[in-house]
């Protein structure tokens, strides 16, 4: 058992649901394990090995199957390296990492270098697009062009709906079914099933995402799709457009008016944007 988890058999559990989607995976791809100063890094592949590369980073309390709905189409085009973040419900190392120093740039830094890639497209969704944000500028030139899903470090954090939850659950009229669709704004089944499922047994960070200052922002010179829900309650997502459209020289904003923090459904956007910025 380690830290992140409540214990050892919901270790388990988590890891035979995500085995299970990994058997399923709707294309065929490869499993790759890179060694990093983090730990071991795991990263689902596909796609054809000589397509330019695109790097996904899922968002907190998930793992690479995030994608498993998006990565039927990409890997026509691209080869796609779905990655697990270290620390979170995945199979890298458990091992969570300062958001506050290099530690993150760094570990992904090693990440890609690990597979060969020298540059790359980048797609982060929440805590992925922070931690995206982050390595673009943290090591610059490496990035092509950068995707960002309901991101962190942009608008401020919200944690009213937290504190109104825990007193729903303390009283016996919220359960983590109705938590996770307050926050990520959906009444997908199978979603909250998962959801529901995971933190369950699962600890999810806490304390907020350090936000990135407008003078660092604007140092950023690629190509930026940013895609938030008008109705985040985890993110101020006003904040973040506004932010995102005065710095970002090359941005593109895109407000969801009736969207919370899943921003799913965005496969065919994201194409669109990636095929107009890369090879």
């Amino acid at each position: 058992m380690t830290g992140i988890y409540t214990s050892e058999t919901g270790r388990q559990a988590i890891a035979e649901r995500y085995r299970a989607h990994l058997d399923a995976w709707p294309v065929p791809h490869e499993e790759i394990r890179v060694p990093t100063a983090a730990g071991e890094t795991f990263v689902v592949a596909s796609g054809p090995v000589d397509a330019p590369p695109l790097v996904l980073l899922h968002g907190s309390g998930a793992n690479a199957s995030a994608w498993r709905g998006d990565v039927g189409d990409w890997s026509t085009r691209y080869r796609v390296y779905a990655v697990d973040l270290p620390g979170e419900p995945g199979f890298s190392a458990p091992r969570r990492l300062a958001l506050n120093s290099d530690e993150t740039a760094s570990w992904l830094s090693e990440t890609v270098d690990g597979l060969g890639l020298t540059t790359f497209a980048l797609v982060g969704m929440s805590l992925g697009g922070w931690t995206a944000l982050d390595f673009v500028l943290r090591r610059p030139g490496r990035v092509d062009a950068l995707t960002l899903l309901c991101p962190g470090g942009l608008g401020g954090q919200r944690f009213g709906w937290l504190i109104k939850g825990m007193a729903l659950r303390l009283i016996g009229r919220q359960t983590v079914r109705d938590s996770a669709r307050t926050v990520l704004g959906i009444d997908d089944a199978d979603v909250l099933d998962e959801v529901e499922s995971t933190f369950r047994h699962f600890s999810p960070r806490t304390g907020r995402l350090p936000i990135f200052p407008d003078a660092d922002l604007s140092t950023v010179d690629i190509p930026v799709l940013v895609i938030v829900g008008g109705r985040d309650v985890l993110f101020d997502s006003a904040r973040t457009a506004e932010r995102a459209r005065a710095c970002f020289a090359r941005g593109d904003v895109r407000v969801l008016p009736e969207v919370g923090h899943a921003v799913l459904g965005q496969t065919a956007e994201i194409e669109r944007f990636l095929s107009a910025h890369t090879g």
